[in-house]
């Protein structure tokens, strides 16, 4: 993992920045010279990823930790215009990690669960989506860079997930489905972690990949080679 500067000067606005993939995300995004507005529900959680990012220059505005709730289009839209207050210019790099999980056997999902994963992965999506396309538009910039980060079981079944095709087969322990069985179903032999993830995210923001658009990248381990 390189410092070669793809990204210097840009802006990236990386929703779910708080933990996991996101977090990754920004640590390579500033990395890469990227000036970072980390965003999450959890303000303290995007303030720890903000304070550890590798420092800027001291000539522009720091890396700043956003609160946001991505299921409200008030929320998106004043994040929106904090982070141009801060930065002086709007996101030219769109990162949306934000997501939720919701494991539960068909049965006994409620209609609460379900509605938040909508809310947060889909609505959510959209209205971040939205923001920074407006603004991007109304400020004259030529483009920018858009990765959205959705899950590897929307293509295939998550062993502790139990959906209407297999209601007849109740779990007895959820647990059941062990780390090293998922591995097992990986060609490259282990899961992958956030850095990977992330490793393909600075390639799609920066103009190395400026003739790929509209595209799915899939980072499984070749899991549907």
């Amino acid at each position: 993992m390189g410092s070669g500067g793809r990204l210097r000067g840009a802006l990236a606005l990386v929703t779910g920045g708080g933990g996991g993939i996101g977090r990754a995300v920004c640590a390579r995004l500033a990395r890469e010279g990227a000036r970072v507005a980390v965003a999450d529900r959890a303000e303290g959680g995007a303030g720890d990823t903000a304070r550890g990012l590798r420092p800027l220059p001291p000539t522009g505005p720091p890396h700043a930790a956003f609160a946001v709730d991505v299921t409200s289009a008030t929320s998106v839209t004043r994040l929106l215009e904090q982070v141009q207050e801060h930065f002086g210019d709007p996101p030219g790099v769109l990162v949306s990690c934000a997501g939720v999980t919701r494991d539960e056997f068909l049965l006994r999902l409620g209609e609460g669960p379900w509605q938040e994963v909508l809310g947060v992965n889909l609505t959510g999506t959209f209205l971040v989506t939205q923001a920074v396309a407006r603004a991007l538009v109304a400020a004259g910039a030529p483009g920018g860079s858009i990765v959205h980060v959705g899950s590897v079981v929307g293509k295939v079944r998550d062993p502790l997930q139990r959906g209407a095709a297999r209601v007849h087969r109740h779990p007895h322990d959820r647990q059941s489905a062990t780390k090293s069985a998922a591995e097992g179903m990986v060609p490259l032999g282990r899961l992958g972690d956030p850095e990977d993830v992330a490793d393909v995210i600075a390639f799609l923001a920066s103009p190395e990949s400026s003739y790929i658009t509209g595209a799915s990248v899939e980072v499984t381990g070749g899991l549907f080679m």
